[in-house]
């Protein structure tokens, strides 16, 4: 098989949420606390892409992110998935980011650093210039028992869904300015290359296939024949 589709090669993928909001103190004083869902259970992504002929999203299973998984990650709460831009941290279950997985996805919460970029923060996400979150993670993207492909026609056109079952590790959740769209069109590019690229190959892979049954058929065929002679 291509390396490139090795069922252990490790992918990153980015799914984006909103929700982000700071929380009310009971006695009225400026909050420093933000709350946001990072994950969403069972809902289909943005169109990964989107042509005249099919549309491919991606679903993230509850099977694929649990508390006690979490529990053991080293997961950094970014802006924009930058690491230098530092404003919460779990390890292992511990630290000053706060989680809690529910039914829906992954809620979490935090307190704004006095620094720089909290600061900066802070100041976006009051004037509703930031007002969504998203998380990254990792996963053996070609690998049936973590990622499965269903095919259906919807409408004129066929409808691909990725269904993300299982993760090997999630490395952030970040504030995002753009909660409902990937983050660059650099980014939506290269996703949609990665995954037409699988498409192709599978196509060309069942290609071969029927091409070789034809060929063993046909083999059979005058084997059958010369015994007949």
């Amino acid at each position: 098989m291509n390396k490139k589709f090795d069922k252990n090669e490790l992918r990153e993928r980015t799914v984006f949420c909103g929700g982000l909001k700071l929380r009310e103190n009971p006695d009225g004083s400026e909050s420093r606390t933000l709350v946001g869902r990072a994950i969403l259970f069972n809902k289909e992504s943005v169109h990964m892409w989107d042509d005249e002929d099919e549309y491919a999203v991606e679903v993230i299973s509850p099977s694929a992110i649990t508390k006690e998984f979490l529990d053991q990650c080293d997961i950094k709460m970014t802006m924009y998935h930058n690491r230098e831009k530092l404003l919460a941290r779990s390890r292992n279950g511990e630290g000053t980011l706060k989680y809690d997985v529910d039914a829906e996805g992954v809620t979490f919460e935090f307190e704004v650093p006095d620094t720089v970029d909290g600061n900066t923060a802070l100041e976006l996400v009051k004037r509703g210039d930031i007002a969504g979150c998203s998380f990254a993670f990792r996963t053996h993207y070609w690998d049936e028992g973590f990622v499965t492909r269903s095919v259906e026609k919807d409408g004129e056109k066929t409808k691909i869904t990725y269904t993300v079952n299982a993760v090997t590790d999630v490395r952030d959740f970040t504030l995002a300015a753009d909660p409902a769209y990937p983050d660059t069109e650099v980014d939506v590019r290269e996703r949609e290359h990665a995954l037409r690229e699988e498409e192709d190959h599978d196509k060309a892979e069942a290609l071969r296939e029927a091409l070789e049954k034809k060929k063993r058929k046909h083999a059979a065929v005058m084997r059958l024949r010369s015994l007949a002679d």
